[in-house]
């Protein structure tokens, strides 16, 4: 309980993709070194900004972690000043979650994109484009699943996601009581995009109607076991990928791994994936 003349401090966690941002098409639009690539990253940045804005305006500190590729995406002259940008690979099993503790309230998502081995995105995977799909317990794993996962691990709720439609249909499946926002849809090799305007005013309205809740149902419940399947592109990779301690070669492309403990899912994908 805080006492008279105290305020709760209230903390958002914001992990921020490219792949799911409106307009965003070819994977040239989201390399570091691509001609393309400024373009979209000044997207990003400004769909993360609306997302810091509605959460300042309800109290909470905003940290952010740049979560795509490079890890060196944001433009941080673009961001409010009161936001905390975690940049580059910390080299942690938290990965794209680099920096969540149980400090936070909420986690947001942004940007986030459908899994390997789904059509909801050109550009669908799940942690690299080097395999064909990842499973935990038959279920075709996307990134933001496996990142609510840790969130969970965190005892962090999950307040709201944009990303393409398809992935924010999957998350409602999830948990309805998490706020989505679609900015595109994906149609075989190509997308139908809002207007990035529309986007940006849609994530500020998701976002502040998200925080506003109460959020105690917002947690993925963690599974009590984890049976995960990955299938890698090359065998080579599987093969070599396959003496990480408990993982079973299983198929010249296919790897399986078991564990009640999703930290140790969480190293053995950073070791593995």
């Amino acid at each position: 309980m805080c006492k008279r003349g105290e305020t709760m401090s209230k903390k958002v966690f914001i992990s921020a993709d490219i792949e799911g941002v409106n307009n965003v098409l070819t994977w040239d639009e989201t390399e570091l070194d691509k001609p393309e690539y400024p373009r979209y990253r000044k997207l990003m940045t400004q769909e993360v900004k609306a997302a810091c804005e509605a959460a300042h305006n309800l109290g909470y500190e905003v940290f952010v972690k740049d979560a795509h590729d490079s890890a060196r995406n944001l433009l941080v002259e673009d961001l409010p000043e009161y936001v905390t940008l975690h940049r580059g690979w910390q080299g942690c099993p938290a990965s794209m979650m680099a920096g969540l503790d149980e400090s936070f309230s909420a986690v947001i998502y942004i940007g986030y994109h459908s899994a390997a081995n789904t059509n909801g995105n050109p550009l669908s995977h799940t942690m690299t484009t080097r395999v064909n799909h990842i499973k935990i317990n038959g279920k075709i794993a996307s990134e933001f699943l496996m990142n609510s996962y840790y969130a969970s691990y965190k005892k962090v709720p999950i307040a709201f996601l944009s990303g393409d439609e398809a992935l924010t249909k999957a998350v409602k499946e999830e948990n309805d009581n998490i706020e989505v926002v679609a900015t595109k849809k994906g149609l075989g090799n190509a997308i139908m995009s809002k207007h990035p305007d529309k986007v940006y005013k849609e994530i500020y309205d998701g976002v502040t109607k998200a925080l506003s809740k109460d959020l105690k149902n917002n947690l993925l419940m963690l599974p009590q076991s984890f049976d995960i399947d990955i299938e890698f592109k090359n065998h080579q990779e599987a093969y070599s990928k396959s003496f990480f301690p408990g993982c079973k070669y299983v198929n010249p492309n296919r790897l399986l791994f078991s564990s009640n403990d999703y930290y140790e899912c969480a190293v053995m994908f950073k070791f593995v994936v």
